[in-house]
């Protein structure tokens, strides 16, 4: 059986709701340490660049607002698994500047429910049909996890 959280191996010591608010500001230092001239270049064949990293980032987003909002909403939801690579179709067509401001909009947006969630919400069940049973618990500690996946990606590419 696959896991709940296959990013949970990343996440650090920090509470999570530290993680996800200190995203978006980590996010613009690296794309600075990275430098206009290789936020499109791609670090091998069929990787993705950093601006797709980045638009990536904000479309998982979309869908994590998504699933933190049907959780709280509906009794026994199942959530809509989505395939990143067809999603990224559109990515060259998007800068990096509109992928980092489009994640910063929705990541706050997505705080302001995670800090407002009723009494009990990090309990409230809801399931992936891939991974299982998870909560809205879950879902907030894999959108922890997967910054902290593509944060180290990027640290490695502002390095390069």
């Amino acid at each position: 059986m696959p896991e709940l959280n296959p990013y949970a191996k990343f996440i650090d010591a920090r509470p999570v709701v530290e993680i996800l608010t200190s995203t978006s500001a980590k996010l613009e230092a690296l794309a600075e340490a990275i430098g206009a001239d290789r936020l499109a270049v791609a670090p091998a064949p069929g990787k993705w660049t950093p601006a797709e990293i980045l638009c990536h980032l904000a479309d998982c987003e979309v869908a994590f607002g998504f699933r933190l909002r049907q959780t709280l909403a509906e009794d026994h939801h199942v959530l809509q698994p989505f395939d990143q690579d067809k999603w990224a179709a559109t990515y060259p067509s998007v800068t990096a500047q509109q992928a980092l401001a489009a994640f910063a909009a929705m990541r706050e947006w997505n705080l302001i429910l995670i800090r407002n969630a009723p009494q009990g919400a990090a309990k409230k069940p809801v399931t992936h049909p891939e991974r299982g049973t998870m909560t809205f618990a879950t879902i907030t500690e894999t959108m922890a996890g997967h910054d902290l996946n593509h944060i180290a990606q990027l640290e490695k590419l502002a390095h390069l």
